[in-house]
């Protein structure tokens, strides 16, 4: 992999539009018949959702009010259906084993450390489509996966990494799609204040709210233990401020914590928030305020964790680095193992070092930082960079060493997953 040349970027650019190379863009090309990540949401959380933003959709947005309207009652329905025929069924199973939550920063490496455990014939997950009908995903499957499936896009919209029906997803998204409430909802309405902010750490809200939510999340993974009854490996980036409610849950539970280098982080996170109040928000997005939230969100997120981290038992959190991850993916899993006391990493060792052959071709996007940009994420996030030792990666650019599966951030131009 040769080593970017530094260029002064222009405006997109330093607001975290990735530079791809020619004229590719990362992530696919969004259409009408595209899915979202609200087909599934339950009528009664999503008629209140548009009340509450006084329907302020632009007449482009029409269709997709329109057709997300229906699905929201299709969806009311089936999980009528589901609850007679299953409810019962759904509420004596027993998640047996604590799950396993990879958390950390959006675009840190949790989609990748996800998908790397999820190898593990031991462990099941939630996939896109079973978040997509959270509501009723035991019982859709058979008719609704045939459909999504044929207008699924290939690839996730932020970056080059590959979607499809059966990857795992964000836990977060079956929340919001349940009626129960969740900082993403903002994406739904971009240009309106941020919502539901106090469900991020959940000590905000009442003790009568974080039983619902509690309640929420653990019929998601009964539904999820019914279908698959192994463990569990969830992946949500909200879940690094909720440890003290997951161990209220899970008091078993294992974590692992992905870190990232922070001038690669804010401008990936930048360009994924645009992506997702571009092609799943109900307005079109003028992203004011958007790189002032991008900063708070992280330095709350990770303050959040570091007081909640010495609650976590000895041999129940693991710390991964991004870059030592792409860098040696055996022997950072291995430690994982270890760590977690999760055993039998030999059995799935094949399937990690085939996951990274079949990934050998992957392009992570690039981002050009501003020096002002640059010196204000040195300024309010130097903290989480000195602590992970990512002090020093602001002077010049980050400057890891680049692996053969071409995954690793290069020098001067940041690199984002």
């Amino acid at each position: 992999m040769t080593t970017a040349q530094t260029r002064e970027p222009n405006a997109e650019q330093q607001a975290g539009k990735p530079i791809q190379p020619g004229q590719q863009s990362a992530g696919y090309k969004d259409t009408l018949l595209t899915p979202k990540f609200w087909d599934g949401i339950i009528a009664w959380a999503w008629f209140p959702l548009l009340w509450r933003n006084h329907f302020r959709i632009p007449p482009r947005r029409w269709f997709m009010a329109a057709a997300l309207s229906l699905f929201s009652l299709i969806s009311a329905v089936l999980w009528l259906v589901q609850e007679v025929l299953l409810g019962r069924k759904i509420s004596r199973t027993k998640v047996k084993e604590a799950p396993i939550f990879v958390i950390g920063h959006w675009r840190s490496g949790t989609t990748l450390l996800h998908e790397l455990l999820v190898l593990d014939p031991r462990h099941t997950y939630p996939n896109t489509f079973d978040v997509f009908a959270a509501n009723h995903f035991l019982v859709s499957a058979w008719m609704l996966r045939p459909i999504f499936g044929a207008l699924m896009p290939k690839q996730r919209p932020m970056d080059n990494m590959a979607a499809g029906l059966d990857r795992p997803q964000e836990d977060e998204f079956a929340l919001c799609n349940m009626g129960v409430p969740s900082p993403y909802l903002t994406i739904a309405f971009p240009n309106h204040p941020p919502v539901y902010e106090e469900y991020f750490d959940l000590e905000r809200i009442s003790p009568e709210e974080q039983a619902r939510w509690k309640r929420g999340l653990m019929w998601f993974l009964q539904c999820l233990t019914l279908r698959n009854p192994k463990r569990i490996v969830l992946k949500s980036p909200p879940h690094t401020f909720r440890i003290k409610t997951l161990l209220e849950m899970f008091p078993e539970a294992r974590f692992v914590y992905m870190v990232r280098d922070p001038y690669v982080l804010f401008p990936s996170t930048l360009h994924l928030w645009k992506r997702l109040y571009r092609d799943e928000g109900l307005q079109t997005p003028t992203y004011e305020g958007l790189e002032e939230y991008v900063f708070e969100t992280f330095n709350r997120m990770h303050e959040s964790f570091e007081r909640q981290r010495h609650t976590i038992p000895t041999g129940q959190l693991c710390e991964v680095r991004y870059e030592d991850l792409v860098a040696q993916p055996v022997e950072q899993m291995r430690m994982v193992y270890q760590r977690l006391n999760l055993d039998e990493f030999e059995q799935v060792r094949p399937a990690i070092e085939a996951y990274f052959v079949g990934k050998a071709d992957y392009q992570t996007n690039r981002y050009q930082l501003a020096p002002e940009l640059r010196a204000e994420i040195a300024r309010r996030w130097g903290a989480y960079a000195e602590r992970h030792g990512y002090a020093k990666s602001g002077d010049s650019g980050p400057n890891y060493p680049t692996n053969q599966h071409g995954l690793a951030p290069g020098a001067q131009t940041a690199r984002g997953g």
